[in-house]
């Protein structure tokens, strides 16, 4: 997975993760993204191509799993359109938009980038994308909402 320090989410691609997460309430959402990426080391860029979104097989609102047979009809799919995996997200229904200790227990991967939207409050939902590195110390990544696909 290569890692982006910069990414781009088309405006409808923002609008299904929303909601998928609000019909998932009470429970968080999940899913994964793919896309394409420009640029190498601190210029790389990615552009997200497509959004899974997959179903939460814990049916909880503080955690999430994947469901697997999902998660690698999602890799397949990304590998046959000849996309790369990005990172995946995930809502906090009742909890801002940053890892929760869990969530940086759970990062394994230190080049995916960790999107988080907050539900907490409905007026203002909030989007944010991250990097948890290996020692568990977060680093914001930009995440620009863009009208279309570059």
């Amino acid at each position: 997975m290569p890692r982006v320090e910069k990414l781009l989410l088309a405006a409808a691609d923002y609008d299904r993760i929303v909601a998928h997460a609000k019909e998932s309430l009470p429970n968080e959402a999940c899913g994964l993204i793919a896309g394409t990426v420009a640029g190498e080391g601190e210029a790389a860029v990615g552009t997200v191509e497509h959004v899974y979104l997959l179903t939460n097989v814990d049916e909880s609102n503080e955690h999430f799993s994947m469901d697997p047979r999902e998660q690698l009809a999602a890799v397949k799919d990304a590998r046959a359109h000849g996309w790369e995996m990005l990172g995946n997200w995930h809502s906090h229904p009742e909890s801002p938009s940053r890892p929760s200790e869990e969530d940086k227990r759970l990062a394994f991967d230190s080049t995916a980038a960790y999107l988080i939207l907050s539900l907490m409050d409905p007026e203002h939902l909030v989007l944010n994308a991250f990097h948890v590195e290996h020692d568990k110390q977060v680093a914001r990544v930009p995440l620009e909402v863009v009208e279309a696909k570059a």
